[in-house]
């Protein structure tokens, strides 16, 4: 018969310490959320010993479970502890799972982007499965007049803001591109109005895309989720019938940086 042998408790605790941080580190960008078996399997550890040591980080907020699905996923205390990551970096980890639906509803590629001056900067990008698809490296910048996060983004921008953009003028990069600075200001203002913004072929020939604003609690427009694809297959009637499936994206990720309407509104009082 096997003699088990009980280890000293300084060394349990140091093995438990060590177990902890063995299960965080298995979660990347392909493996947000996991269950149960599958981390068990992972770090070779009976479910009952992966339970005890979720439990415990859940307590601590390092670990939150999807009550959909079980799983389990990175807390937001993680994100809280890297403090040399940017803020911005975070809310795009928060931001993927509702990105990666995004685009398992459209079937398009979908961005995560952010103002920067006049220029946007892509801080998520994950592209279509479709063999003709638009590409998009994270970190590349674009104009900010003549793509959709762009102007859903200068739409909410204040007047001084406005004024700045419109003194470096327009580049007209396609025959679509807006470069009369008074027909700019009417699509941001229709922008503002219906809550989402179009570019038909404007920054590219070939290329349409449609944005949404991504706000933080304050109801601050912070970013933008997008989604672009080849103009021969994103019609203009495919393209505003995925309109509420953009929307939902970027709401929810709002509400997920804490965004609430109501009490925006009474902040803006």
């Amino acid at each position: 018969m096997e003699r088990k042998v009980k280890p000293a408790k300084p060394k349990t605790r140091l093995s438990s310490v060590a177990n902890a941080i063995r299960l965080i580190k298995v979660f990347s960008d392909d493996d947000y959320e996991i269950g149960i078996s599958d981390l068990g399997k992972r770090l070779l550890l009976p479910k009952s010993t992966v339970h005890r040591l979720a439990t415990t980080l859940i307590d601590a907020g390092m670990l939150e479970q999807n009550p959909e699905s079980g799983k389990y996923r990175l807390g937001l205390v993680v994100f809280e502890l890297g403090s040399l990551v940017r803020r911005k970096m975070d809310f795009s980890s928060e931001a993927k799972p509702f990105l990666m639906e995004l685009r398992e509803k459209t079937g398009e590629t979908v961005h995560l982007a952010i103002l920067d001056n006049t220029s946007i900067v892509y801080i998520n990008s994950l592209e279509s499965k479709q063999a003709i698809r638009m590409t998009l490296d994270v970190g590349m910048r674009k104009p900010a007049y003549s793509t959709a996060a762009g102007k859903v983004m200068l739409a909410f921008q204040t007047a001084e803001f406005l004024n700045r953009v419109f003194e470096d003028g327009f580049e007209e990069r396609t025959a679509n591109t807006i470069v009369d600075p008074e027909a700019f200001r009417q699509e941001l203002a229709t922008i503002r109005t219906r809550g989402y913004a179009l570019a038909d072929e404007e920054n590219e020939l070939g290329v349409r895309s449609l944005a949404a604003p991504v706000r933080d609690h304050f109801g601050n427009v912070i970013a933008a989720t997008s989604i672009a694809g080849p103009a021969q297959r994103l019609t203009k009637k495919v393209l505003t019938s995925f309109v509420p499936d953009v929307v939902s994206a970027a709401d929810a990720i709002s509400t997920r940086l804490g965004y609430q309407p109501l009490r925006a509104s009474r902040n803006f009082r």
